[in-house]
């Protein structure tokens, strides 16, 4: 029986051990491995397969830990974790209590950045050669990133900053023409183009090199340096990098691991910063992959010899689903509504909108500030721009939400996908800011509706009934399966809606915490108590009539929210009390996330562990009423 190679590497150092025609086997061995953990657990599939030599030759040429490897997002990163000690634990990958799906500078000293977003590691990395410098230590320093993470203008600041500073660096560019859907842009046009200029090699090594093995040729070199450059401008696919400061190697084929071992051999040994452009296929040696990469970017349980996703049977459609079919059926109807999305079009649903009004939809690629200034500009014209981001990645345009869109009161719609705990992606994908940051911005509508058909009449509202800058936030996932309403109805603004009246206790709960709260007041029920029931519907503005009578008429308010209680909307009632100077102010009992990075795993296993399951809410409402 032929030995798994992969039985005997534990760490980096067992791999260097091995001579290089033996790591095209260890690279099957990881692809199997990965494919049958990722078809049980679920996880970033495609991403990781296309990296598995790059990966390999990377840990195979420098010397980690002590070098560096900085991955951007993190999502192409499982051959790291599987060759730098976590093979053998693998299995629990994204589960409640195993190793995260990123990077993880507490999981491991090889995780030199904690990721999960895209277009952070040139910067990082270039902070971590600038500091090596500072300390006059010697070690390399190499930032991996995607064409897609690419756009985004982080990646870009980074790039120029690191051309400036003439350090020791290494970017490679990892390039297989996909984000997460296929990209788009200028940028990624641009490095599509390389894959079929062949002109620049044809010279270099037919002409130019040969040139320079006698002493005629050298001076011709030297003589024609002002022509070069302005050949190389013309037939260059690197010169954009090397315009900006970086000595550009490439393109590589990224799945030829001894051609990668040669240029990372010779860029180590390199001074300056450098950018080495591997060209790889996303979802390698998985045909199913191979074939949708994005379907497998980021996937469910599937069965592996059919590439079949296992779907939960009778699974109800997600709020996802019906704000993209709510979206298309205003749009027909309003010629001004415009969509935007950051590279997520299949993901935030609206590849039927794309499809039906191509000339109204803008997939601006990984740049969520730029979508939001973006829709500011159009908003300016009479449109109304609808963005469609994950809460996660809404974090990264919060300055430009303030200074562009809420400043002047423009009217942008806001739909937050993946609100709340999300489970396996952990810290890093948990959107459970959101209420908070966007609360503190003037003139902003919030709401979150309870139900799918709730988020209905919520987008018709933000159309039809608001003026200025309006946020939806919902989670991930199913919603609660009622009947749709045939006809789209207007919310009063700031207006919750009261479900059940009670005695003593009223429960207000905002968003798909609402059935929670609905669980909660049966058990109290049973117990001898008369919980009021509230469906919130806003979060900003709240209404002060409504609620002082509230405040008033019950003693205790437990308020529900799938968001940090630091500035959600617990709090928000608490100051509105305070505003109101109600007297004696009822007693309030908040239940939330914590004021703390929540980590990955199945989200029954998460409510339990942050006291947000029934029974723990229950035994803490009976606690305190004494």
């Amino acid at each position: 029986m032929t030995k798994n190679l992969l039985d005997s590497i534990q760490s980096p150092v067992d791999l260097r051990a091995l001579s290089p025609d033996k790591l095209p086997k260890v690279a099957s061995e990881i692809r199997e491995l990965m494919i049958d953990v990722v078809s049980k657990c679920g996880g970033h599939l495609a991403p990781s397969l296309g990296t598995v030599e790059l990966t390999l030759a990377l840990h195979y040429v420098f010397n980690t830990p002590t070098d560096k490897l900085v991955w951007d997002v993190g999502h192409q990163a499982y051959t790291h974790k599987i060759l730098t000690g976590r093979k053998d634990v693998f299995h629990t990958l994204r589960q409640y209590g195993g190793i995260s799906g990123f990077p993880r500078v507490s999981e491991s000293e090889y995780d030199t950045l904690s990721v999960g977003h895209a277009s952070t590691s040139i910067s990082g990395a270039l902070g971590m050669a600038m500091g090596r410098d500072i300390k006059h230590e010697n070690h390399s320093v190499v930032a991996i990133i995607g064409d897609g993470s690419l756009s985004g203008g982080l990646a870009l600041e980074g790039l120029n900053n690191t051309g400036s500073s003439l350090t020791n660096m290494t970017i490679i560019l990892n390039d297989n023409e996909m984000s997460i859907s296929k990209n788009v842009g200028a940028l990624s046009r641009y490095l599509t183009r390389v894959l079929t200029d062949k002109r620049y090699n044809k010279i270099k090594t037919e002409i130019w090199d040969r040139l320079g093995t006698t002493g005629v040729g050298k001076g011709i070199r030297s003589l024609v340096s002002s022509i070069d450059d302005v050949v190389k401008h013309l037939v260059i696919p690197g010169k954009l990098f090397e315009d900006m400061g970086l000595r550009y190697l490439g393109p590589v084929d990224g799945h030829n691991i001894n051609s990668m071992i040669d240029i990372f051999k010779f860029v180590k040994n390199t001074n300056g910063p450098q950018l080495v452009h591997v060209i790889t296929k996303k979802g390698k040696g998985y045909s199913f992959a191979e074939n949708d990469a994005t379907k497998y970017h980021g996937v469910g349980s599937f069965t592996r010899e059919t590439g079949d996703v296992i779907k939960i049977a009778s699974q109800t459609p997600t709020f996802s689903d019906i704000f993209g079919k709510t979206l298309v059926e205003i749009a027909r109807k309003r010629d001004d509504i415009v969509a935007i999305t950051a590279a997520m079009r299949d993901g935030t649903k609206m590849a039927e909108f794309s499809k039906e009004f191509p000339n109204r939809f803008f997939d601006v690629g990984i740049a969520e500030g730029h979508a939001v200034t973006f829709a500011a500009g159009l908003a300016t014209k009479g449109l109304i721009p609808v963005i469609a981001l994950y809460s996660t990645f809404l974090q990264r345009a919060f300055d430009h939400m303030i200074h562009d869109v809420a400043l002047d009161k423009h009217h942008v719609v806001f739909c937050i996908d993946r609100a709340g705990l999300v489970g396996d992606d952990g810290p890093t994908h948990h959107g459970m800011f959101d209420l908070s940051f966007v609360r503190s911005i003037p003139d902003v509508v919030i709401m979150a509706p309870r139900n799918e058909n709730e988020l209905r009449h919520m987008f018709h509202t933000a159309v039809e009934g608001v003026k200025g800058p309006v946020v939806i936030r919902y989670p991930r996932g199913g919603g609660v399966g009622v009947p749709l309403d045939t006809e789209l109805r207007m919310l009063p603004i700031g207006v919750p809606q009261v479900i059940t009246e009670g005695k003593k206790i009223a429960i207000v709960a905002i968003g798909d915490f609402f059935s929670k709260a609905e669980n909660v007041r049966t058990i109290l029920k049973e117990k001898g108590f008369s919980p009021a029931l509230i469906d919130a519907q806003f979060v900003k503005p709240l209404d002060h009539t409504f609620y002082q009578m509230l405040f008033r008429e019950y003693q205790y308010i437990v308020t529900l929210e799938n968001n940090s209680l630091a500035g959600g909307f617990g709090s928000a009632l608490l100051e509105l009390a305070e505003t109101l100077e109600i007297t004696p102010t009822p007693v309030f009992i908040r239940f939330g996330l914590p004021d703390a990075f929540v980590t990955h795993g199945d989200l029954k296993s998460l409510h339990k562990n942050n006291g947000l399951d029934e029974a723990s809410i229950v035994e803490r409402i009976l606690r305190r009423i004494g």
